[in-house]
């Protein structure tokens, strides 16, 4: 196989790469009924005026797996929190004692499980359309290689390389979407 073909099958490889791992944080959010700091990440606290994550603003910890605590850093900064995670719309309810925030994770109801299995199936989709897309731009790339010499068989080659690449980070995504299901199922 030519460098130039090498090149781009190791440019997908990459995109694959950062979509696999794009695809599990997006599905490491979808509540499983346990507590997990990640719950939190899409979380914006307005710190004198500005948007900013809350995790940069205090501590969340996960002291059992039903509930989350949020210690501020700033005991200011605790009607902020509080209000930015009711604004965020996660089903869950904090409660400010005057020095840190308590998140109770109620137990998920069977509908809910399934909503979020669903949510869970889309979340996998999106990433096998990722995959998918960097597929069709490898391939688009490998083929416009014949104008700088590369012969056809060795463009047939690459998209070849470029198709068990595809294979094998679609199956990735299933198996992350499987061990989603499992645990959202769990009760």
């Amino acid at each position: 196989m030519s460098e130039l073909i090498k090149k781009q099958v190791t440019d997908a490889k990459a995109s694959m790469d950062r979509a696999i791992e794009h695809a599990d944080n997006e599905l490491n959010k979808i509540r499983a009924g346990k507590a997990s700091p990640a719950m939190l990440d899409d979380v914006k606290v307005d710190y004198y005026g500005t948007p900013t994550a809350l995790s940069q603003v205090g501590s969340v910890n996960t002291p059992d797996a039903r509930t989350i605590v949020i210690q501020p850093w700033e005991k200011s900064l605790l009607t902020a929190i509080e209000k930015a995670i009711k604004e965020a719309n996660l089903g869950v309810n904090p409660q400010n004692d005057g020095i840190i925030i308590r998140i109770n994770v109620p137990p998920l109801t069977e509908e809910r499980r399934r909503d979020l299995v669903k949510k869970a199936k889309g979340e996998a989709e999106n990433g096998k359309v990722a995959i998918r897309n960097i597929r069709k731009d490898a391939n688009e790339k490998i083929k416009k290689l014949k104008s700088e010499g590369v012969s056809e068989d060795e463009i047939k080659t690459g998209e070849a390389e470029v198709q068990k690449l595809t294979d094998g980070y679609i199956v990735k995504i299933d198996q992350l979407s499987e061990a989603k299901e499992k645990d959202i199922m769990t009760v």
